[in-house]
């Protein structure tokens, strides 16, 4: 086999496609040959976007619909789609709550279920990738819902790898702290990126770096994994205050 990451051919479906992080992630998958379709809520219809929200599964089985009506295939699924704002947990209303879990649990879900059913017919399956936090991983104040959603990716990422192989691979990226035009959140983005072992943010596209390696040949064997993808993690908070005494 080889050793590259060409996806001549391959169709891909990624979710909240048109900004941010899945904006970077579909412009490598393009740049490795793959047709791509992104969808959001809004936008214009057209070539390579279609208008769904993800939260609606009538709306999931309609955008999946189309996309192999357009390609005759879908070989990946990047389930992208999810975020949510700062709320404090002890006064954040349940409707809230309820929103940020099926934002960025239940609808990855929707579009999975849909997804597989379709690779699942195809003589090569197909592969998925959940586009997860680190926020599952650790703490997550001030986003609590949204953690706890991610956490629960992860584990409906391994579960699935179960259930759907051998036709179907699924894994899940456990991205950290992305440069993007919604990063400002941050605040001093050199500061923050200082806290991190390699010294910055990542960029979006190298987010999409690894998304393809997880849909490519390379990663033939791969499946039910979390790829960690935040430069190392955060450095302990404990080294941070030795470093202050001395």
């Amino acid at each position: 086999m080889a050793l590259d990451l060409r996806l001549d051919g391959t169709v891909v479906l990624v979710t909240g496609g048109t900004r941010g992080v899945g904006a970077g992630i579909a412009a490598v998958f393009r740049q490795a040959g793959a047709s791509v379709v992104t969808c959001g809520r809004t936008g214009e219809a057209g070539e390579g976007f279609v208008r769904c929200d993800v939260r609606d599964p009538a709306d999931v089985t309609r955008l999946v619909d189309e996309v192999v009506s357009r390609h005759g295939r879908l070989d990946v699924l990047v389930n992208n789609a999810g975020g949510a704002p700062f709320a404090d947990t002890a006064t954040a209303s349940p409707r809230f709550h309820d929103k940020v879990v099926a934002l960025n649990l239940l609808a990855p879900l929707a579009v999975a279920q849909a997804a597989n059913a379709v690779m699942q017919k195809q003589d090569g399956g197909g592969v998925i990738v959940n586009v997860s936090s680190v926020s599952a991983l650790r703490p997550s104040p001030g986003t609590a819902a949204y953690g706890a959603a991610k956490a629960g990716l992860d584990n409906l990422t391994s579960t699935l790898a179960v259930e759907w192989a051998p036709k179907v691979r699924v894994n899940a990226l456990d991205v950290g702290m992305v440069r993007t035009e919604a990063s400002g959140h941050y605040g001093d983005l050199a500061a923050v990126g200082a806290t991190v072992p390699l010294g910055r943010l990542a960029e979006p596209e190298e987010v999409g770096r690894c998304a393809v390696f997880l849909a490519s040949p390379l990663a033939s064997y791969v499946s039910g994994a979390r790829l960690a993808v935040h430069g190392g993690g955060e450095s302990p908070a404990y080294l941070r205050a030795g470093e202050e005494r001395e």
